[in-house]
């Protein structure tokens, strides 16, 4: 069971990040994109000052963000890494699973992904990721080296957008 201030919450500069970019999305009616919160169950709380001091996770959650771009439904879960690879490991069942019946219901699913060591993030198609990881389940590497990624959708600070991802799912479309 995870607990607040636990490994759990890595990423949370990215994913503030995502959030003001989300906003000015919607304050531009560009998108509407919602953060999904994982459900916790206080488990200790300070009475002074009404604070949790320690919690659990209730459930799994699906994936981070869910929404509208300008008519297309999308899902993503952001995913950090201090390595020159991503460990297949930060990716688990639930959210495959969730991602690909979200597909199945013509959603778009991907994944954003931030390689802190060299100040880059990818939009990466879910698809690219479950094939990872089935091959990985097969005997395959258990992690994706920096240089797979090169070939995907760069995602940009631009024009005010922090982490300016609608470009990149919008190159993504196109090719598609």
């Amino acid at each position: 069971m995870a607990y607040y201030r636990s490994r759990g919450l890595r990423g949370s500069a990215l994913e503030e990040y995502i959030n003001l970019t989300n906003v000015k999305y919607r304050e531009h009616q560009l998108g509407l994109i919602q953060k999904i919160p994982t459900p916790i169950k206080p488990v200790e709380l300070d009475s002074v000052n009404g604070n949790i001091k320690k919690a659990f996770f209730e459930e799994r959650s699906t994936v981070d963000y869910i929404g509208l771009v300008q008519g297309y439904p999308i899902c993503f879960d952001a995913k950090e890494t201090k390595l020159k690879r991503f460990p297949l490991k930060n990716i688990h069942h639930h959210q495959i699973a969730f991602m690909k019946d979200f597909e199945k219901q013509e959603g778009i699913a991907f994944f954003l992904i931030h390689f802190s060591s060299e100040d880059t993030i990818f939009f990466v198609p879910f698809t690219f990721i479950e094939n990872k990881i089935a091959q990985s389940n097969e005997g395959g590497p258990k992690s994706i080296p920096y240089e797979e990624f090169t070939s995907f959708y760069q995602v940009h600070n631009k024009d005010g957008y922090i982490v300016h991802y609608i470009d990149a799912l919008d190159r993504f479309l196109q090719e598609t």
